[in-house]
C-alpha cells in the first residue's frame, strides 16, 4: 500500500471517528456508528453519515442516502464493521454491496455475536476490498459502550468529577454549590448529552437537588435518562429529579428490594432493583447488568464521593474526566484527591491521558482512562 492512500486512510477514517461522536447519547442500544463515502482518485469526501437518533438508519445506509448513484465504485470509511444479520429490511453490507462500493475501509469488528466477522465475508464474497484497524483505538473508545454491552454486559462507565484547587467537593447544603465556572459547567452539560444515562447518589440529591437534565442550548432534548442511587429511599420524592414529568427521558431510583414495592414509584421516577449483597453492600456489577439489559450502553456517573468510590473500588470505571477549579470552595468541604493525582487513579488501574489535559477556563482537564485489554 502507498503512503499516499495509507495517509488518505487515516485522514478519511478520522473524519468517520469524529461523525460516531456526533451520536453518542442518542443512538442506544445501537452502537453510534460514522461513515465517510469517498473518491480515492481526487481525495474529496463524497457523503457523511452518522447513526441517527434511536439508532436507525444505521450510518452506513445514511451515507449511502446521501451520496445516491456517486457511491458506486467508490471507498467507504466506517468506525465499526457493518451489519450483515438477517432481519426485516436489507442489511448494511446488503446495501453497500448494492450500491457498488469498490472498496471498504474499517476501524474495528463488531464483537456482537451475530454480526462478528459476516458483515466483513459478506463484503469480501462480493468482491468488494476490505481493509480493517485504521484508527483502532480511536473507534473503540466511541463505541466502547456497545463493546463492553456486548462483551461484559455492562455500560461504558464514565465518572465526573468536579473539585476546587485542592481537590475537594463543597458539602452542600440543598442547593447547588460551583466550584468550576462557566466553561467546565458547559463541559459538563456536554457529557451528559453524550450519555445515555446520568447517576447521582441520594447525597448528592439531598445536598444539591439537581435537575440532571442538559441546558446547553439546542440540546436539551439529549437530556440522558437519570437515575438515583439510593438503596434506602432517603431523598423526597418531590426532589427536581423525580419531577420532571415525561416518559423520556426515562427517570429511575435504584434501591434495595426490600424497601420496594412491585410496580411501585417514586414521583415520577420507576423503582429499579440496585443490587445488594448480603450485609446490604452495594453490588454494582448486578446493576450495570440490570442498566445494560434495560439497553444503556454509556453510564455517566456525576456523584457524589460514595458513589465515586463505590464505582472505584469495584473496578468498574473506565473514564474519569476530573475537572479542578482554580479557587477554593467556600463552607464544609469534602477531601476527594488531595494529593498525587495520577498516584491517586493509578490504584485503580486508570492512567493519564495527556492529549486531554487542557483549560476548560480557568479551570483545568484530566482525563484518566482504563488501559486497552
Amino acid at each position: 500500500m502507498s503512503d499516499k492512500r495509507k495517509r488518505l486512510d487515516t485522514e478519511m477514517m478520522a473524519i468517520a471517528v469524529r461523525m460516531a461522536r456526533r451520536g453518542l447519547g442518542t443512538t442506544a442500544p445501537n452502537p453510534s456508528v460514522g461513515a465517510v463515502i469517498v473518491d480515492e482518485d481526487t481525495g474529496e469526501v463524497i457523503a457523511r453519515g452518522w447513526t441517527q437518533p434511536g439508532g436507525r438508519p444505521h450510518a452506513e445506509k445514511e451515507a449511502l442516502r446521501r451520496a445516491g448513484e456517486r457511491a458506486r465504485g467508490r471507498t467507504m470509511y466506517v468506525t465499526l464493521e457493518p451489519c450483515a444479520h438477517t432481519g426485516r429490511v436489507p442489511t448494511c453490507a446488503d446495501s453497500m454491496v448494492a450500491a457498488g462500493l469498490k472498496r471498504v475501509v474499517c476501524a474495528i469488528p463488531d464483537p456482537n455475536p451475530i454480526v462478528s466477522g459476516r458483515g466483513f465475508a459478506q463484503l469480501r464474497a462480493a468482491g468488494i476490498e476490505v481493509d480493517v484497524g485504521y484508527l483502532a483505538e480511536e473507534a473503540r473508545w466511541v463505541t466502547l459502550g456497545h463493546i463492553l454491552r456486548q462483551t461484559e454486559e455492562r455500560p461504558f462507565v464514565q465518572l465526573k468529577m468536579a473539585l476546587d484547587s485542592g481537590g475537594r467537593v463543597a458539602a452542600g447544603d440543598g442547593a447547588p454549590v460551583w466550584v468550576t465556572g462557566a466553561e467546565a459547567r458547559a463541559y459538563a452539560h456536554l457529557l451528559r448529552a453524550r450519555a445515555d444515562a446520568i447517576m447521582v447518589g441520594a447525597g448528592t440529591v439531598l445536598a444539591d437537588d439537581p435537575s440532571l437534565t442538559c441546558r446547553l442550548p439546542g440540546l436539551a432534548p439529549r437530556s440522558p435518562d437519570r437515575i438515583v442511587l439510593d438503596t434506602r429511599l432517603r431523598t423526597p420524592s418531590t426532589a427536581k429529579v423525580y419531577r420532571q414529568g415525561a416518559t423520556r427521558p426515562r427517570v429511575w431510583v435504584a434501591a434495595a428490594l426490600d424497601v420496594m414495592d412491585d410496580g411501585a414509584v417514586h414521583g415520577d421516577a420507576m423503582l429499579l432493583d440496585a443490587g445488594t449483597m448480603d450485609g446490604g453492600s452495594l453490588d454494582i456489577e448486578a446493576l450495570l447488568a440490570t442498566l445494560a439489559q434495560n439497553g444503556l450502553t454509556r453510564l455517566l456517573v456525576e456523584g457524589g464521593p460514595t458513589v465515586w468510590y463505590a464505582f472505584l473500588a469495584a473496578g468498574l470505571v473506565d473514564e474519569v474526566c476530573l475537572i479542578l477549579g482554580s479557587g477554593t470552595a467556600e463552607g464544609p468541604t469534602i477531601p476527594v484527591v488531595t494529593g498525587d493525582r495520577d498516584a491517586y487513579f493509578d490504584r485503580y488501574k486508570l492512567g493519564p491521558v495527556l492529549s486531554r489535559h487542557r483549560a476548560l477556563g480557568a479551570d483545568r482537564l484530566h482525563v484518566y482512562r482504563r488501559e486497552s485489554p
